[in-house]
């Protein structure tokens, strides 16, 4: 079976996590984790970037550091991952789902100041598929009302929205590094202020609510519990392995935009016979080659295709079912109109094996799915 997803290793991580044992340091905020803070600052421009042990974690940090009080709303798309939603909810706050658009499958930013109401405090982007949503539109309308913009960037490392990387165009960025992510280190992620506002606070939110970080840096002569917080940093093993991606990252997203590459054109044909419709990339963004996904004209062709490529050893996936159709979602959230695009496209979206390796396997795969294609719509 070619699997939907393989992790993927430079051959540097067990060196470097070796490197980390005989540093004698394996507790977090150690060399390699300061590594990987300098790479994600450079690579970024963010002012502050810190590791976190998940995207999820990160994504709690940002509702900490708005200062999210029960009841207080924040509007984000409802074709997402439960983190986004829960990160906000576990503070009281109330997810208000909007739709999205049929092109990018981003959030449309034209129904967000439709869901804005006196309790909006924050708005929460997903860019999917490492394609950036419109932020120039979402940060005049957060400037127009006061808000707040928090980035879950999980899969946006190495995208760019008009040559500013994802992560760093709002107040705060979230990323991921599960290993399905394009830079992985199993489990893990980082947190990316863009401004030194948010700096110090989320230093002190990710040592326990303490100002430890303070104290090894010689800036107070003890530290003590200064806010509410947890333990959100991940071990020094974490971030050797994190950090020997981040010095292929080039080389990583490279040869993934040259899978995509290939199935885009492969899928081109498909298109113009009107059973798929690839993926959109506007003009102004840079991918990083995620995920290849493409949408099917109905549930029962996304069925039928998963199961004739699984039947020929490849294995396809479809994707979110929506937040607010799930039970969580309709306790903790609200919609904001019946998302018509969410509830389509949840339907059609599949999502086609994309991982290094897989280049000696792609006629396979291709053919594989020409043959799949033509048994959905016999």
């Amino acid at each position: 079976m070619i699997r939907f997803n393989r992790p993927f290793m430079t051959g540097k991580e067990l060196p470097l996590i070796e490197q980390a044992h005989r540093n004698g340091h394996l507790s977090g905020d150690g060399p390699f984790t300061k590594e990987c803070h300098a790479w994600l600052r450079k690579n970024t421009s963010a002012t502050t970037a810190l590791l976190t042990h998940s995207c999820t974690a990160a994504l709690e940090m940002a509702a900490l550091l708005l200062r999210l009080q029960p009841g207080d709303e924040v509007i984000m798309p409802s074709f997402t991952f439960v983190s986004t939603a829960s990160a906000f909810a576990l503070r009281g706050a109330v997810p208000v789902f909007v739709d999205i658009r049929a092109d990018t499958l981003n959030i449309d930013e034209a129904l967000i100041e439709g869901a804005i109401t006196s309790r909006t405090k924050a708005i929460c982007v997903v860019h999917y598929a490492g394609v950036a949503c419109e932020m120039d539109a979402i940060m005049a309308i957060a400037e127009r009302h006061g808000l707040r913009v928090v980035e879950d960037a999980a899969q946006g490392i190495m995208s760019s929205y008009r040559g500013r990387p994802l992560g760093t165009i709002g107040d705060l960025g979230a990323f991921s590094f599960h290993e399905t992510k394009n830079i992985i280190s199993g489990e893990g992620g980082a947190l990316l202020c863009r401004d030194e506002e948010y700096g110090e606070a989320a230093e002190i939110i990710r040592e326990k609510g303490t100002n430890r970080s303070r104290f090894f840096r010689g800036q107070v002569d003890k530290y003590t519990w200064v806010d509410v917080g947890s333990s959100y940093l991940p071990g020094e093993i974490t971030a050797a392995f994190l950090a020997a991606q981040m010095q292929d990252a080039d080389e990583i997203t490279r040869r993934r935009l040259a899978i995509w590459d290939q199935y885009h054109a492969w899928a081109l044909q498909h298109e113009q016979s009107g059973h798929v419709r690839r993926p959109v990339v506007p003009e102004h963004c840079t991918h990083n080659a995620h995920m290849y996904y493409m949408l099917l004209p109905s549930l029962e062709h996304r069925t039928r295709f998963i199961e004739a490529l699984k039947a020929r050893g490849v294995q396809a996936v479809f994707h979110y079912i929506p937040l607010h159709s799930s039970p969580a979602g309709q306790s903790c959230g609200r919609s904001e109109g019946e998302l018509p695009v969410t509830n389509d496209v949840s339907e059609r979206l599949i999502r086609m094996p994309l991982w290094l390796g897989l280049e000696e396997s792609m006629d396979h795969v291709l053919r594989s799915a020409d043959e799949a294609l033509q048994e959905a719509f016999a």
